[in-house]
């Protein structure tokens, strides 16, 4: 994602927390700050995409964080999948400071990011989104404003539990379909075309069929996005059976020693629930 920002002629400082993963990025133009808080001084736009919401409040709110050294007019937009009442919180917080912040987590996997078609949703104030889209429109292709601060969390958190839901019809078709003793990847062709059809069927359903489990978005996070869900429905006094079950097959997944995989590795835990290894 800074790729395609570099690409398109911004400047940008980089900050990991494990500098050789920006190499890539240094070689590319982009200079190193050993900080957020000594990025954002210099700084009139600051990206942030983590895995945690921890890992969200530590590098905008903490001590060493980028609201601590960010100038009056600065832009702060987390990219994470995090919690919506965080993204109010950083909004709030940047305020007092006379910056702004926009919530802006995307959906397309690794592909997508690669590819700068990435789906962004937004929350935050107008005058913010309107400044920082030009930046968006470099890395994806379908950005919507959803709304006010945390807005575009609530929407990741639709976006990831139709997925959630999705992953194990996908999973369990396979597993029928591999059961009767079908070619899977004939039956692909019937089923991928229709009514039944969907991204992660048509996209993923191969992977799965091809044993490739590797990450386009790892579980573990995808658990930590789904427990976020969770809780805010609880806290909107609303029941969402599917999600929790889908959950508790990802923790299942997960415990099976699987975190680090791709989302699709649900195939691996349902298979073992049958008695077999797929």
């Amino acid at each position: 994602m800074c790729g395609h920002l570099l690409k398109a002629g911004y400047a940008a400082r980089v900050y990991t927390r494990t500098r050789s993963k920006a190499q890539a990025l240094l070689d590319a133009g982009a200079t190193w700050a050993s900080s957020p808080r000594e990025m954002a001084s210099s700084c009139d736009i600051i990206f942030s995409i983590v895995g945690f919401p921890q890992d969200v409040r530590e590098v905008m709110l903490g001590a060493d964080g980028a609201l601590q050294g960010a100038r009056p007019g600065t832009l702060l937009i987390d990219m994470t999948t995090s919690q919506p009442s965080l993204a109010v919180e950083i909004a709030a917080a940047a305020a007092e400071r006379q910056c702004a912040s926009v919530d802006a987590p995307v959906s397309g996997g690794d592909v997508g990011a690669r590819e700068a078609r990435l789906s962004i949703m937004v929350g935050g104030d107008q005058p913010a989104v309107d400044a920082v889209m030009p930046c968006f429109e470099v890395m994806g292709k379908t950005i919507v404003h959803q709304g006010g601060p945390g807005a575009g969390q609530h929407t990741k958190m639709v976006n990831q539990i139709l997925i959630a839901t999705n992953m194990i019809g996908v999973c369990e078709s396979l597993l029928y379909a591999h059961r009767a003793g079908l070619d899977l990847e004939t039956v692909l062709k019937s089923v991928g075309s229709g009514a039944a059809g969907s991204w992660s069927l048509n996209n993923l359903g191969p992977r799965i069929i091809a044993k490739n489990f590797d990450p386009g978005f790892f579980v573990e996070h995808f658990v930590k996005d789904m427990g976020i869900a969770l809780d805010e429905a609880k806290r909107m006094n609303l029941a969402l059976p599917g999600l929790a079950l889908a959950h508790q097959l990802y923790i299942a997944l997960q415990a099976q020693g699987h975190g680090r995989l791709g989302t699709h590795a649900l195939q691996l835990a349902l298979a073992q629930l049958s008695g077999f290894a797929w």
